[in-house]
């Protein structure tokens, strides 16, 4: 009986220890508005703020 609970612990560790999420390095992506404005040239950064960005 002792080995099947040393058993069930093991498969659980390693169910447990296998389960993890990988993010990227970095800024994951997310460039400032002023910064994007830059980059396409743009007059304003005001498109590229998320609170004015309209919701359709």
């Amino acid at each position: 009986m002792k080995k099947v609970h040393l058993l069930i612990a093991a498969v659980a560790v390693m169910l447990f220890t296998s389960c993890y999420t990988v993010q990227p390095a970095g800024n994951s992506g997310k460039v400032p508005p002023g910064q994007m404005k830059k980059m396409t040239g743009s007059q304003s950064a005001k498109p590229y703020a998320p609170g004015q960005q309209k919701k359709y």
